[in-house]
């Protein structure tokens, strides 16, 4: 309040927020999924699926992996490793995107563009916003490295602990 105490830490508030924050997300996406679905199918051409959609699909689940080596990293009093292990998950993230960016070029090369039809302004559509959200996990992972590289960090802190668990529900959402 006003009179200058210091709020105590809480892990489950943090927990709630990402919580209502996933739920949010995911209605979004389940609402375009709906819209796509239900979209019309006249003018439809049918177009192959650009193998880079499954490079970047490799890449985020891999990052998966990854995140969960640097918590048990975290887990096991490697401070070391753990860093490493954030970087990598960074690294891969941003192979993700820029896997994304080159499927959308093979895409367009196809002839399916944007505003093409309903369907692929809506696919396009989805990608973009998940990159976007990729894009806020990586700037979690980001303040994870940042953290770690601060004087004074803790490894088995309560909020090192806490912050790791939360972006790492966020990250695997994403992956999902």
């Amino acid at each position: 309040g006003g009179d200058g105490s210091k709020r105590k830490f809480s892990p489950a508030s943090y927990r709630i927020t990402m919580w209502v924050v996933l739920a949010a997300v995911l209605m979004m996406f389940a609402a375009l999924s709906s819209v796509y679905i239900m979209s019309s199918e006249e003018q439809r051409q049918p177009v192959a699926m650009p193998s880079m959609f499954f490079v970047s699909t490799g890449l985020i689940l891999v990052s998966s992996g990854a995140f969960q080596k640097a918590k048990r990293s975290l887990k096991r009093d490697r401070p070391h490793a753990y860093l490493r292990w954030l970087l990598a998950t960074l690294a891969l993230g941003i192979a993700f995107l820029a896997s994304q960016l080159v499927a959308w070029r093979e895409l367009a090369r196809a002839g399916v563009y944007f505003a093409g039809h309903p369907r692929s302004t809506f696919f396009y559509l989805a990608t973009a916003l998940h990159g976007a959200h990729l894009l806020g996990g990586i700037g979690l992972v980001l303040y994870l490295v940042y953290r770690r590289i601060r004087p004074g960090w803790l490894l088995h802190g309560e909020k090192n602990v806490t912050w790791h668990a939360v972006v790492g529900l966020y990250w695997h959402t994403m992956d999902g």
